[in-house]
C-alpha cells in the first residue's frame, strides 16, 4: 500500500469522525482550503461524492459510507501489521487511542495515563473523553474504560473491578425527612435524580431475593453530572443512587449513610472494552494490565 493512501483513508475517518472539514483540517495542522483540496481530489480519483457538505459539517453519502468501514478496517489491520513486526522489541511504542467516561477520565485515568506514560516514554496515548459510550470500531479507538455492561457484542471485555451501586443519603436529610424502611416509602422522599445515556428518568429498579422490583421517584434536583448529584446528596438535598467507588470516602467519614442495603442495584462493574476482531497490541494490553494493577482494591493492612 502507498504511503499516501494510507494517509488518505487516515484523513477521512478523522472527517467522519468529527463531521467537519474545518475540525478535522485544525487536527491536522492543514489549513481548511487544503482539507477540501484534498478530499475533492479523492473524490475525483474514486469518481463519487463522499460527503454531502453544508455551511457547517458534513454528512456520509452511501459511498462515503462503504468507503469508511473499508478504510477503518484497513487502518486497524495496518496498525496490527506494524505491531507484529515490531513486538519483538520489548519496550511498546506507538500510539494507543483510549476513551472513558467524562468525570472519570478526567480524574482517575488521565493521571494513570501520565503515569503510564513515564513508564513507557516510546507510547503516545490519545484519550478522549465523553458522556456517552463511543462507537469503538467506527471510531478507531483502540479500547474504552467504561462502568455498567458490555454496550456491543462487537467487543470483548475485561473486568478491571467490581463496584455495587448504593442508595445513600446525608445524616442531615435523614434528620429531617426519616429514613426510607421500605422502596414504597422511596416515593415520599425527595430523591436526587442522575440522568444517565436513555435510562427512563426517575426509575429505580433493585433485586431482593431473586425477584425485581422497581419504583418511581422524583425530586427537585436532577443532572447527567455525576459529581455534580454527589455534591447535591452531600449538602443533604436528598436521597441518591452512586456506585461504591464514588461513596467510598464519605461512607467512611459518615457524610453519608447507605440505605435499604437489603435491596441489590444493578452493579457498576468497571470494564475495558476492545473490538473482538482486532488483535490487541503489546501497548494495549500493558496498559489494561497497569490499569489492573493500580485500580484493584488493595488488602487492608
Amino acid at each position: 500500500m502507498k504511503t499516501d493512501l494510507a494517509s488518505e483513508l487516515s484523513f477521512f475517518v478523522r472527517v467522519a469522525r468529527l463531521g467537519s472539514l474545518s475540525a478535522a483540517a485544525r487536527e491536522l495542522d492543514l489549513s481548511p482550503a487544503a482539507a477540501t483540496k484534498r478530499l475533492a481530489g479523492m473524490e475525483a480519483r474514486l469518481g463519487v461524492r463522499l460527503l454531502n457538505r453544508s455551511t457547517r459539517n458534513v454528512s456520509l453519502t452511501t459511498e462515503g459510507e462503504t468507503y469508511l468501514h473499508h478504510a477503518t478496517r484497513i487502518l486497524a489491520d495496518l496498525r496490527a501489521m506494524e505491531e507484529a513486526v515490531s513486538s519483538a522489541g520489548t519496550e511498546p511504542r506507538g500510539l494507543l487511542r483510549v476513551n472513558a467516561t467524562l468525570g472519570f477520565g478526567r480524574t482517575v485515568i488521565a493521571p494513570l495515563v501520565s503515569a503510564f506514560c513515564k513508564r513507557h516514554p516510546g507510547v503516545e496515548v490519545q484519550l478522549d473523553v465523553t458522556d456517552r459510550p463511543v462507537e469503538l470500531i467506527e471510531s478507531g479507538m483502540d479500547l474504552a474504560v467504561r462502568f455498567g455492561t458490555l454496550p456491543d457484542k462487537r467487543l470483548r471485555a475485561r473486568r478491571i473491578l467490581s463496584n455495587r451501586r448504593l442508595l445513600c443519603a446525608s445524616p442531615a436529610y435523614l434528620k429531617r425527612h426519616g429514613e426510607p424502611r421500605t422502596l414504597a416509602d422511596l416515593a415520599q422522599h425527595r430523591c436526587i435524580i442522575h440522568r444517565q445515556n436513555d435510562e427512563a428518568h426517575g426509575v429505580w429498579r433493585f433485586q431482593r431475593d431473586g425477584a425485581a422490583e422497581s419504583i418511581k421517584v422524583s425530586g427537585a434536583l436532577a443532572s447527567n453530572d455525576g459529581d455534580i448529584v454527589l455534591g447535591w446528596a452531600l449538602d443533604g438535598h436528598g436521597i441518591l443512587i452512586r456506585s461504591e467507588w464514588d461513596l467510598a470516602k464519605y461512607l467512611e467519614s459518615g457524610r453519608l449513610r447507605v440505605l435499604l442495603a437489603d435491596y441489590a442495584l444493578p452493579s457498576a462493574d468497571l470494564f475495558v472494552y476492545y473490538p473482538q476482531r482486532r488483535s490487541q497490541t503489546a501497548r494495549a494490553r500493558m496498559f489494561i494490565d497497569f490499569l489492573v494493577e493500580h485500580l484493584q482494591p488493595r488488602p487492608p493492612q
